[in-house]
């Protein structure tokens, strides 16, 4: 079997270890990346996505729709890891726009719910 046989599966295609996809990062530049938050291409996204590398290019055109991490890492079956890190590059170079998930502390208390709840019922 040569060098480049071994690298192959017949029924996966090549095979390319996670860290040589990411250049060895493990974790997106400056940024968390919740496995919830929703990713979209931006026009610009659009526009660059034949220059960008395989699984970059791959994420740029799935996210054309809303897609949130780890619906793309489902989709084109990359560890979530690297999904983070390739979002986070796409990020950085304003290819992709990311929503975060609300946090509990920016949503309204329970308390202002009800009273707008009463105010409504009100009228």
């Amino acid at each position: 079997m040569s060098h480049d046989e071994e690298w192959f599966d017949e029924e996966a295609g090549p095979v390319v270890r996670p860290y040589a996809v990411t250049g060895g990062r493990t974790r997106p530049t400056n940024r968390a990346l919740e496995l919830v938050a929703l990713v979209t291409t931006t026009p610009n996204g659009r526009l660059m996505s034949a220059t960008l590398e395989a699984e970059q290019r791959a994420i740029a055109l799935l996210c054309h729709r809303v897609q949130s991490i780890v619906e793309i890492s489902a989709r084109l079956d990359l560890p979530v890891g690297v999904v983070r890190v390739l979002v986070g590059d796409l990020l950085d170079a304003g290819l992709v726009n990311v929503t975060r998930p609300a946090r509990s502390s920016d949503r309204p208390s329970a308390a202002l719910i009800e009273k707008v709840l009463d105010g409504l019922q009100a009228l």
